[in-house]
């Protein structure tokens, strides 16, 4: 009799013990999860920023500008003809 109140008494911690496992491995799943959420908006909004960022590299880098720019800053501008030398047989 005694060694079953003793069995039963086991049994009870394992279950007591096995219940607060898993009730600490939902709010760990739980915890990571929100984590996860919140990292994979973090990555969505760093997409969006680099697409903004290739924009406006992209606008940044037209031949109009860089040519305005060569023109204005650099004194660049096309050659004349009497300008240019034809080399070549």
């Amino acid at each position: 009799m005694r060694g079953q109140a003793v069995m039963l008494g086991v049994l009870v911690l394992a279950v007591l013990g096995s219940a607060i496992g898993v009730v600490e491995a939902r709010h760990q799943s739980r915890k990571l999860f929100v984590e996860l959420q919140a990292l994979e908006r973090a990555r969505d909004e760093l997409e969006i920023e680099w697409g903004r960022l290739q924009l406006e590299q992209a606008a940044w880098a037209t031949h109009g500008r860089i040519e305005r720019i060569a023109r204005e800053r650099l004194h660049m501008h096309l050659p004349r003809p009497d300008e240019t030398t034809v080399i070549g047989p």
